[in-house]
């Protein structure tokens, strides 16, 4: 059994047809939520996850969107709702590409790409959730955040300045919605063992985990 029950409710995860969003959509599935999966471009990867989801019991719908879109995120909360039913939980975690480079290779839309994802896109997202949560005086919006804005890291720049970002926009949002009975929460995992960090040279997972206390990857 769960250590908790979202029996009932409807969670969307941006960006879930892999990596960290697919087991963040796992996880509220097996508590026994309804699944909003999200995807961008890779239908065929998507399709792939949404059979997987089945296999194990949890019950998820695909959507298609470009979450930094505001047609296409008004689109596709509406065909959640239509399908599933409210939007009870939100995950902001789709994300882009982050090569790490020297700030004289970052070009002003590298850095505006960034600030879509992670300060734009929870914005949208919010902006058309919110009128649902604040009726039913209730709502959890989740932005999946990152430990590189408090360590500053470097070569990075355009990744930590967007995250810094989200992260300031998440603390505000908390104070403002509180009393209407919705929380806006962060969490910042660390490098997570998915697809996204296959391909890192052994080197640095060793050196990435030597900095964690705990020893070990998450």
């Amino acid at each position: 059994m769960p250590p908790f029950t979202l029996h009932n409710k409807v969670a969307l995860v941006t960006g879930s047809s892999t990596g960290l969003g697919k087991e963040t959509a796992a996880c509220l599935g097996r508590a026994g939520a309804k699944i909003a999966l999200n995807y961008a471009n890779n239908k065929k990867r998507a399709e792939s996850t949404l059979a997987e989801f089945h296999s194990m019991g949890i019950a998820a719908e695909l959507f298609q969107a470009n979450v930094t879109n505001a047609e296409e995120i008004d689109s596709m909360a509406t065909a959640i709702e239509q399908s599933l039913g409210p939007i009870d939980i939100a995950v902001m975690n789709a994300t882009p590409a982050q090569p790490l480079k020297p700030i004289e290779e970052y070009d002003w839309a590298f850095y505006q790409q960034m600030l879509d994802f992670f300060v734009k896109s929870p914005y949208l997202l919010a902006r058309r959730l919110l009128p649902g949560m604040k009726e039913r005086k209730r709502g959890r919006l989740i932005n999946i955040t990152s430990e590189v804005f408090l360590l500053g890291v470097a070569p990075f720049s355009a990744y930590v300045a967007a995250k810094g970002g989200q992260t300031g926009w998440s603390r505000s949002m908390a104070n403002e919605l509180a009393p209407h009975g919705i929380t806006v929460n962060m969490v910042a995992p660390g490098w997570v063992p998915t697809e996204r960090h296959k391909d890192e040279p052994q080197e640095d997972k060793d050196e990435y985990v030597q900095t964690v206390p705990m020893g070990r990857w998450g």
